[in-house]
């Protein structure tokens, strides 16, 4: 019953949002569906997600080979550079990226030249593409790692070259792991706000976010049903393209391809792609941190203040969600039943939808039946922990199903009860797991922006609000600390992560 309880909360935005569309004139909602902005917003978001996803692929799958089965040098070292600009949020990429490029950027004020400039679709394409690869780079290498080499031998032996073999032994078994990472990239790129906004793309979540900054809420909810729409498709794409089997279990040593002078260029393009993606950015605002921002607009001045309220609002976040994801969890890795499946999946909404999304049916909800919590601490995170609940419940379910079902049958042997079987014995041993996913909350919490600008208390700035105001305002740097300390706190959800799965280098 908690879980049920939980899963209908965490649900309940959805029902806001579609309850304020049914609410507009059907005359109208028909005039703004159709309209010719609605459609190239359609159009605009489709190319985004659809470029990034078709990216991911081209860069994740073969630095994935290169760092598994092939010699190069060092792989230890260059899978770690290959990751790495997953710990970088992409908005923050971006705002490095538009501030290095163009006639007046960084960049070409160092070399005297001028610097093609990064802006439009394209530019969010590339940069999105750059901070999202890694999703793909890592679910296709660790199906790599588990998969039977052998398999590959056998087809050599039969005369098939490494193209062949790739494509008709490789890739099939590892397709359901590349289709869940593009799709993590593909609902990145849907959902992303600040990348677009930064880039004035007008996608999706960027348009509902002006709509609803201009009172336009009755065309915002309507866009937003669209967008959850297109998440839905993708959905149900990645469910068909991953519903193979992989073949893993056998040994995974097996012939490497030798890269003769080809590692040369291989390590290059590993290099180049991390001095773009981590280098750039992180060197940016270094610079701008050594620089000062010279007295220009004390206003935006960073105070510790604006830190302290982040992990304020994330701590609480980090709290709840560990809270809610534990009955979730546990009745999820301890029944098969129908009802322990929906809920946990239930839960997993808020991770599909985009936080504009929610952001808006949390303002429609706190605006017309609850102003008495309108932009207030207990709504921000409730918000917050709609989006990254998923993140703690699968953590959770995970310690619970490493559980050895004998220990709290022991215990019941020993006429303890079910709640002192828990208390004593279950929860101990799942504490490590409900305690990681609270850290990932926590530092997901830290870096997110739509949720935050649309529901952020009156007078409670933080990091990312900061960041957004420097950037609207062109004092870039006043943004360098703020985006500093994030990138850290990205890094460290990146161990957390890594320690979490124990991931194989």
């Amino acid at each position: 019953m908690l879980s049920g309880v939980i899963a209908l909360i965490v649900a309940s935005p959805l029902l806001w949002i579609v309850l304020r569309a049914t609410q507009v004139d059907p005359g109208r909602a028909r005039e703004l569906l159709v309209s010719t902005r609605t459609a190239e917003i359609l159009l605009t978001s489709l190319g985004l997600t659809i470029g990034v996803t078709a990216l991911s692929i081209l860069f994740g799958v073969p630095l994935a080979v290169l760092t598994t089965r092939t010699d190069l040098p060092y792989r230890r070292f260059w899978t770690v550079i290959a990751a790495l600009p997953l710990v970088i949020p992409s908005y923050i990429g971006a705002f490095a990226f538009v501030s290095a490029f163009g006639r007046h950027g960084e960049l070409s004020d160092f070399f005297g030249i001028t610097m093609p400039r990064i802006q439009g679709l394209a530019g969010a394409i590339l940069i999105i593409t750059l901070y999202t690869y890694p999703y793909v780079f890592l679910t296709a290498r660790a199906a790599l790692l588990s998969m039977d080499a052998s398999l590959v031998d056998a087809a050599r032996t039969l005369n098939a070259d490494r193209l062949e073999a790739f494509r008709r032994v490789t890739l099939p078994q590892i397709r359901p792991a590349i289709a869940a990472g593009a799709l993590l990239s593909g609902l990145y790129a849907i959902s992303d706000f600040g990348t677009p906004a930064f880039l004035h793309v007008e996608v999706f979540t960027s348009a509902i976010y002006w709509e609803f900054g201009a009172i336009n809420v009755e065309y915002a909810a309507l866009l937003s049903l669209q967008l959850l729409a297109v998440t839905g498709i993708i959905l149900l794409i990645e469910a068909k393209v991953g519903r193979d089997e992989d073949a893993s279990g056998g040994s995974a040593s097996g012939a490497q391809i030798r890269l003769g002078r080809w590692k040369w260029p291989a390590m290059g393009g590993i290099a180049g792609l991390g001095l773009v993606t981590l280098v750039v950015p992180i060197g940016i605002f270094s610079v701008w941190l050594i620089r000062g921002a010279g007295g220009e607009a004390p206003s935006y001045a960073f105070e510790w203040g604006y830190a302290f309220n982040s992990v304020y609002l994330a701590a609480l976040t980090a709290i709840v969600a560990g809270a809610f994801a534990l009955p979730v969890g546990y009745l999820a890795a301890r029944s098969e039943s129908l009802s322990a499946r929906l809920f946990e999946r239930v839960t997993y909404v808020g991770f599909a939808v985009p936080g504009v999304v929610i952001g808006l049916a949390l303002v429609f909800f706190g605006a017309n039946y609850a102003g008495w919590i309108y932009r207030t601490v207990p709504l921000l995170v409730f918000a917050y922990v709609v989006r990254f609940l998923p993140q703690a419940v699968s953590t959770t379910r995970t310690s619970v199903l490493q559980v050895d079902d004998r220990l709290p049958e022991a215990a019941r042997t020993l006429n303890a009860g079910r709640l002192e079987t828990f208390r004593r014995v279950t929860l101990p041993l799942i504490a490590p797991g409900v305690v990681a996913g609270s850290v990932l909350v926590f530092l997901t919490t830290m870096k997110e922006l739509p949720a935050t600008l649309m529901l952020q208390p009156i007078g409670m700035d933080t990091l990312v609000t900061l960041i957004w105001s420097a950037h609207g305002t062109a004092y870039y740097r006043y943004a360098a600390l703020p985006a500093l300390i994030l990138v850290l706190i990205s890094g460290l959800s990146m161990l957390v992560l890594l320690r979490q799965e124990d991931y194989e280098m």
